[in-house]
């Protein structure tokens, strides 16, 4: 049977590299609990990553549906790549699926910076979202709908001893543990100078882990998010075909 809006108590979860986090959400994006998280298993297997799961939400409330967002490539709930989890496990792995079974509630899964996306822009004009952790994530949106996610994460962006390097090894996490913070800022600078000559987005909105540690200043037109803001993005995608996003993000912030 189908939820009505009103209904609707969603269970929002964001997997991470490091971290799984979740909460329970109302139809308008309203956390209805403490954000909750636990560390990512190791091995991070899909059967690893489901005890992990369950774990975390043991004690959480009720809930009707599930939205989880996933760090790497998803169609149609099936994950594709998984390039900081291990990619031969979660090839063709029906994540959505499998939650359905395990948990007994209607399930969709989404890349991890399309659900943040969801949660945090206007849905005005051509927006962009960037989540900067374990990897480097993006997604598209034009007047608050996704576009088709893009992996830009492997696109290379520089060489060295002729071997390209992505964006992932540029700027994601090893490459800031290894190079500093001061040199990471340097790269994130460059990162931004393309993005912003490529895209020509209206809006670029930064999440993630690693948001935090950029020192320079910001384009008017670029702004700092939070997990807590991207795991809202969890409801918008039940919702997202009943009403405008400028509706119901309107009344999220209320």
């Amino acid at each position: 049977m189908k939820n009505s809006s009103a209904q609707l108590q969603v269970l929002s979860i964001d997997i991470g590299g490091s971290h799984i986090k979740a909460t329970i959400l109302n139809s308008e994006g309203k956390l209805q609990m403490a954000y909750e998280k636990i560390v990512t298993p190791m091995p991070s297997t899909p059967e690893n990553m489901m005890e992990a799961i369950k774990t975390l939400i043991k004690n959480f409330p009720e809930y009707t549906n599930i939205s989880v967002g996933f760090p790497g490539y998803v169609r149609n709930g099936v994950i594709k790549t998984a390039p900081n989890l291990g990619n031969e496990a979660w090839k063709d792995f029906d994540l959505s699926k499998k939650l359905e079974a395990e948990l007994g509630k209607p399930a969709k899964v989404v890349n991890d910076a399309d659900m943040q996306g969801l949660g945090v822009v206007t849905g005005k004009g051509f927006e962009m979202v960037l989540t900067l952790g374990t990897g480097f994530g993006t997604a598209l949106l034009m007047d608050g709908h996704l576009l088709p996610h893009l992996e830009i994460a492997h696109h290379p962006i520089s060489k060295k001893e002729k071997k390209a390097v992505t964006y992932d090894d540029y700027i994601g996490e090893r490459a800031l543990e290894a190079e500093g913070k001061k040199k990471w800022n340097e790269r994130m600078q460059k990162v931004f100078e393309v993005l912003k000559t490529v895209f020509n987005y209206d809006t670029l909105y930064i999440g993630g882990g690693n948001a935090d540690k950029l020192t320079f200043p910001l384009d008017a037109n670029m702004k700092i998010v939070t997990n807590e803001d991207g795991i809202k993005g969890g409801a918008r995608l039940w919702t997202m075909n009943e009403e405008p996003i400028t509706e119901t993000l309107s009344a999220a912030t209320k």
